[in-house]
């Protein structure tokens, strides 16, 4: 079957939800979603067939099962098939509702007839393949992270977003202020999502310099370091970047980093530490964390 798709199913106990999304965004899946059933929590995630094997598929399973006992919840029942693109697009689509998001925020499938009237900021969203729709718990702790950072009103703030997905943290940024933002991820997918966002939240390309790449093409497109840095990835690859950042910043630049549980807290922090970071805040939801840091 040309360009298809896994479309994998947990069905869990809701404790079990945060456990089973970081499981499945470790294993490269590129879009999740959810849905509470009968006091159950049904959750899908996509994956490209070339990306999982049957054997990957079945060791997934293993260790959601495992991850079950150890938190001595119900075994989830793990399920996949085989989807084309077109089935994959519309599959995870009927699950999504606009979602509010902090004080300001709502995020609006793009799909859906827009509201005669609304008192938050309109975030219009289709993220296609990439991460980021703003049910995740990382994700909005981005978004309410931005805006106690830039408080609604424009300024000349210029902010790097390293990972963009689907664009959602850049649109979110500009909506709240900021002059300028400087998109960037690894995932070509991505850069394309966020460029589709952009448009369709009518912010001009000098807003959002969309590039592939990570902090070197930040380097290579600012014409001077940055106020503020999100980063919503994996830890493992913010430990690698914050090295990188001394490259971007200046003495008052400030950070939103998530995409972190709350036991991979320490080392995120101790490298912070190492590299002339404050963690000024450190804000958790469910078993999620996102660091609010600046310069030392």
């Amino acid at each position: 079957m040309a360009n298809s798709w896994w479309e994998i199913k947990v069905l869990c106990d809701p404790m079990l939800e945060d456990d089973v999304f970081w499981r499945v965004e470790t294993f490269g899946c590129r879009g999740t979603a959810s849905q509470i059933k009968n006091n159950s929590c049904l959750i899908s995630a996509y994956l490209p067939e070339e990306k999982a094997h049957l054997l990957d598929l079945a060791a997934l399973s293993l260790l959601l099962r495992q991850d079950a006992l150890c938190l001595e919840v119900p075994i989830p029942a793990v399920a996949w098939d085989l989807i084309d693109e077109q089935d994959w697009s519309h599959s995870w689509k009927k699950y999504w509702e606009p979602t509010p998001i902090g004080d300001r925020f709502l995020v609006y499938p793009a799909w859906l007839t827009l509201p005669e009237h609304c008192d938050r900021l309109l975030l219009r969203l289709d993220p296609g393949i990439a991460f980021g729709t703003g049910t995740h718990a990382t994700t909005q702790l981005c978004l309410e992270s931005l805006e106690m950072r830039l408080g609604g009103e424009p300024t000349q703030a210029v902010i790097a977003d390293i990972g963009c997905g689907s664009g959602i943290l850049s649109i979110g940024a500009i909506l709240l202020g900021a002059s300028k933002v400087y998109a960037v991820d690894t995932d070509s997918l991505a850069t394309r999502a966020t460029k589709e966002n952009s448009e369709l939240n009518q912010i001009s390309p000098e807003q959002i310099i969309i590039q592939d790449g990570s902090v070197e093409q930040v380097i290579e497109v600012a014409d001077q370091p940055v106020d503020g840095i999100v980063c919503n990835i994996l830890a493992e690859v913010i430990i690698d970047l914050i090295p990188q950042f001394d490259a971007i910043a200046k003495k008052n630049t400030w950070a939103v980093l998530s995409g972190i549980l709350m036991d991979q807290a320490k080392p995120i922090a101790d490298t912070l530490e190492q590299h002339g970071w404050v963690v000024a805040t450190l804000w958790r939801r469910q078993e999620w964390c996102c660091f609010n840091i600046r310069r030392a």
